[in-house]
């Protein structure tokens, strides 16, 4: 029996093996959830050394631990590290999913007619890291295997891979690899499947705005004082002008700027502001003058808020101005920006604009730097051919507007290149309420898999 026919008689074993890791609330963000990581930690080592790898560990970090496993069948062999994480967002608002987040169940869509599987984690990361444990069982099964490889998969990607990077320098031989495969990425759409050769870095930082010493009465003290909820939005609005550009003092001075051909090549994935507007029930859509929707979301920097607070926001009315006003704000960065450069431009405008009446202060939280893999390398091209196997049509090379930090950190601690293989799409509400992830998907990735590493082994 061969890989593909192996996979095509295990297929309701894979999705009903991939259900029990989706029944786990592994939320890293949540200490109350402790126990369901290191259940699923243990879970994963359990199919790890079911699927055929040896050496399967649970190593122990300042967080939560990594699963490790390999297979060497030859060290003259090139090895491929495959990375992926087990922990999930957490799934509120509950109120908003139409089944239980932690109960997969598939349905039918409009744009999945074969079924979608609606879970937490179901695309981001189990539904695709998944994928590669069963293709790794396949290729060991048929006795196909054709080259090394070798698995991390963390517990701590949804909190900022906190843990990662002491872990990588502590381990760089039991980790030496040729290449990193990731899918953790989607494609543009079923019908044209892409490589990502692209991500944003990211700057992440926390807001505060303090005003009067305590909560006022806001009809005793209101028109006279500063309201921080007030000042911080205002604040924010200034952040962004009437034509989507960022005005931040030398926000845009390392941008790196894509070429008219380039741009041209990327937009070949036929930009439908119609299509895209429906997929999120929009009436409109905005952003930086001059780009296509497709070159917003990819190759430009952005600043957008992820949450805001203060006051009272509980049931009925209670008349008060706040001490303090909160913001999140997230900037998503391109290549030649780092995070550091972006927190301290931000820091330093946040308190330029600041009036003179309130407080602030700028917390920085995790960033990451921005990545590329040129369309021309043997990595991009084992994908690209793998895909198109698979999926029987052609595989453009793509930009995504995600960010996934550990891409340049593996290049420089490992020296070793990623490649971003993901098979869900845009609109599958990863880190929203129903979360889903195609069946044609998920197992057009376990086909795929195998194909990668026989045409990169070649």
């Amino acid at each position: 029996m061969n890989t593909q026919s192996y996979i095509q008689e295990n297929k309701q074993r894979f999705l009903d093996e991939l259900f029990d890791i989706l029944r786990i609330a592994s939320i890293s963000a949540d200490p109350a959830y402790k126990s369901e990581v290191l259940k699923c930690a243990d879970e994963v080592a359990r199919h790890l050394k079911t699927a055929g790898a040896d050496n399967v560990e649970i190593l122990e970090t300042k967080g939560y631990p990594i699963v490790f496993g390999e297979k060497i069948i030859d060290n003259g062999l090139p090895t491929v590290l495959v990375y992926g994480h087990y922990d999930v967002q957490p799934a509120d608002p509950l109120e908003l999913w139409t089944s239980d987040p932690f109960e997969p169940v598939v349905k039918v869509t409009e744009l999945h007619p074969e079924g979608a599987i609606f879970a937490r984690g179901s695309a981001d990361d189990k539904g695709q890291f998944f994928m590669h444990v069963k293709a790794f069982e396949a290729m060991m099964k048929t006795d196909l295997l054709p080259c090394n490889v070798k698995f991390l998969i963390e517990g701590e990607e949804e909190v900022g891979s906190a843990s990662l990077a002491d872990f990588l320098e502590e381990n760089k031989v039991k980790l030496s690899c040729d290449v990193i495969l990731i899918s953790d990425t989607h494609i543009y759409s079923n019908e044209q499947p892409t490589v990502t050769t692209g991500l944003r870095g990211l700057s992440y930082v926390e807001v505060e705005v303090e005003g009067p010493n305590r909560d006022l009465h806001s009809g005793l003290y209101g028109g006279a004082v500063p309201n921080p909820i007030n000042v911080l939005s205002k604040m924010i609005g200034d952040l962004i002008d009437d034509k989507g550009h960022i005005t931040i003092d030398g926000f845009y001075d390392n941008v790196l700027i894509v070429s008219d051909e380039d741009r041209k090549e990327m937009n070949k994935l036929k930009d439908d502001p119609e299509a895209y507007k429906k997929s999120i029930a929009l009436n409109d859509i905005q952003g930086e003058e001059g780009y296509t929707t497709l070159e917003r979301a990819s190759i430009r920097p952005t600043l957008d808020v992820n949450g805001i607070w203060g006051g009272y926001t509980g049931e009925g009315a209670k008349t008060v101005i706040a001490s303090k006003a909160f913001a999140k704000i997230s900037m998503r960065l391109v290549p030649n920006q780092t995070p550091e450069e972006i927190t301290e431009k931000f820091t330093k405008y946040f308190e330029k604009i600041a009036p003179k009446s309130v407080k602030v202060k700028v917390t920085p939280h995790h960033g990451g730097m921005p990545y590329v893999l040129e369309s021309d390398t043997k990595e991009f091209l084992a994908a690209k051919k793998a895909m198109e196997k698979a999926f029987g049509k052609e595989v453009l090379p793509y930009r995504s507007g995600g960010s996934i930090p550990i891409t340049s950190l593996f290049e420089k601690v490992l020296g070793a290149k990623s490649v971003l293989m993901g098979f869900g799409l845009d609109s599958d509400a990863i880190h929203s309420p129903n979360e889903h992830y195609g069946l044609y998907n998920y197992y057009k990735g376990i086909e795929s898999i195998p194909y990668f590493f026989e045409f990169y082994s070649k």
